[in-house]
């Protein structure tokens, strides 16, 4: 895990879209010695060398707040110029071509994909620890044994088209993507700042992750 000084050094930006585990986050991050600012000004977002998207509720009501906003575009952009890019349980499932929730609704098509309900005959939302599968070596798992249990909280999971994009992977009913990765981006289905000592061993680990790609 790299030292407090190190992490202060990477300032991540928090994206504040109206909903989202804010506060347990900036917490998070704070035990590891990192700054961190939370906004929703689309030029703070655009400037930003870090990007976090942390969400709770549904992935349709966050891609129309991102654009009502005016954060679609620089976030977008950032994700494009290869800065880093953390996305947490909803700002995972933004990044895929669109939801079921709700009939559909288109999200922001980073990566070709779709989001889906959990089936019929498992307890709905998907609540409590759960293991993740390492399918993929991948940095932000530096430490943590394959298997290890994080906290998950959702009704809908990821399906990316790409199957290498699926660098953790986790049971509940179907085998469903709970982190995904590609060169800047990694997102999780998962909430790292609810997961205990293991949450924050993740979080160090992308900040080393994201100091390296920037």
């Amino acid at each position: 895990m790299a030292e407090a000084g190190q992490l202060a050094d990477n300032m991540v930006t928090i994206i504040d879209y109206g909903a989202g585990n804010l506060r347990s986050v900036v917490n998070a991050l704070s035990r590891l010695g990192c700054r961190s600012e939370v906004t929703s000004d689309p030029a703070r977002v655009a400037a930003a060398r870090t990007l976090l998207l942390p969400g709770v509720g549904a992935a349709g009501d966050t891609v129309a707040s991102l654009n009502r906003l005016r954060l679609t575009g620089p976030l977008w952009e950032h994700i494009r110029t290869g800065k880093p890019f953390l996305g947490i349980c909803i700002g995972l499932q933004i990044l895929l071509t669109g939801t079921e929730e709700g009939g559909w609704t288109d999200c922001l098509n980073v990566f070709p994909g779709k989001v889906k309900r959990f089936p019929a005959g498992d307890k709905v939302p998907h609540m409590g620890w759960n293991q993740v599968r390492q399918v993929l070596p991948h940095p932000v798992f530096k430490g943590i044994p394959d298997g290890t249990n994080f906290y998950f909280v959702h009704s809908y999971y990821a399906e990316p088209q790409d199957r290498s994009l699926v660098a953790g992977e986790t049971e509940y009913g179907v085998h469903f993507c709970s982190v995904l990765a590609q060169g800047n981006v990694v997102a999780t289905q998962f909430h790292p700042e609810k997961s205990g000592e293991v949450g924050l061993r993740f979080y160090a680990n992308f900040l080393d992750f994201a100091r390296a790609t920037a």
